[in-house]
């Protein structure tokens, strides 16, 4: 194992930042099966659930849960509204070393945020979900969202010579200093589910790829208008390739006790490769210290 995993602390308590909007249907559950999940495999854990302008009764149901559930901190986004807004207020509330970002309606399993646990405590920075690897799984997922889905995916891997191929879903895991390292964040919407993993990578942070299985909202309505978000994740994308390769390493992640008389180095160092995958061909292991060519 890297050095540098070796050295990482062993991480003792998991925030789970869920955005909700209008999700009285469902909300109850997710949360119900999340802290069973985690009280189960004995995670020291807390689960912020930000109420985005919920215009039904999420923010009731969140209040009678809290009441009997101590690890759940309901809190409002009183601000402007947005998904990726109201994942920054809770970002901005955790208290873990460690943080999963979730969705509200059920379709994220809660099991994975147990093995997203368990591979973090491996020494990695962060740990991305695929539901496109071997042992990954989407259930009644629409085709035409699915065939975006694979476009938009393939075009960040090319953009950014990355493997990582499920880069748009939201489902992740970080170290707290990994969120610190990547502000401030910028995307109001759904474009931070981009925003984030990128900056990660493109800062030099180590992460690993496992597979996960992602199941379509039975209730409810989704949220994301794929209308309206095409220009806002084309521009977080081209945001951040051109801090990748005009920014001269000036963001990168800095290791302890690490000085680098040469700043201008970091942008090639950005370049060095970066996939290991496991014998099983079930996980992708990546590096900053093995970064693309």
């Amino acid at each position: 194992m890297n050095d540098h995993l070796k050295h990482k602390k062993t991480l003792e308590l998991l925030s789970v930042v869920i955005p909700a909007r209008d999700e009285e249907a469902c909300i109850r559950s997710t949360v119900e099966h999340l802290n069973l999940e985690l009280r189960l495999h004995k995670v020291e854990h807390e689960i912020i659930v930000v109420d985005d302008g919920s215009t039904d009764r999420t923010w009731e149901v969140l209040r009678e849960l809290g009441q009997r559930l101590p690890q759940l901190k309901p809190v409002k986004n009183t601000g402007l509204n947005g998904f990726g807004r109201a994942i920054i207020h809770g970002l901005d509330h955790i208290a873990g070393d460690a943080v999963v970002v979730m969705m509200a309606d059920e379709s994220d399993d809660c099991r994975d945020v147990v093995r997203y646990w368990r591979e973090l405590n491996k020494g990695f920075d962060c740990v991305f979900g695929s539901r496109f690897i071997k042992g990954g799984a989407v259930i009644d997922y629409p085709w035409l969202k699915l065939i975006i889905n694979r476009f938009a995916n393939t075009f960040l891997r090319m953009l950014f010579r990355i493997k990582l191929n499920d880069t748009t879903n939201a489902f992740k895991a970080y170290r707290r200093e990994v969120i610190d390292g990547c502000r401030p964040l910028i995307s109001p919407h759904f474009n931070l589910t981009v925003e984030l993993p990128l900056k990660a990578i493109v800062r030099g942070f180590t992460w690993s790829v496992i597979p996960i299985t992602w199941r379509n909202r039975r209730t409810g309505e989704p949220k994301l208008k794929i209308k309206e978000m095409g220009s806002r994740y084309l521009f977080i994308c081209l945001y951040i390739w051109l801090e990748k390769y005009l920014s001269r390493g000036d963001y990168m992640r800095v290791t302890p006790g690490h000085v680098d008389d040469d700043p201008g180095n970091l942008s090639e160092k950005s370049k060095r490769a970066e996939s290991i995958t496991n014998p099983d061909g079930d996980s992708l292991k990546t590096d900053s210290s093995f970064q693309s060519q």
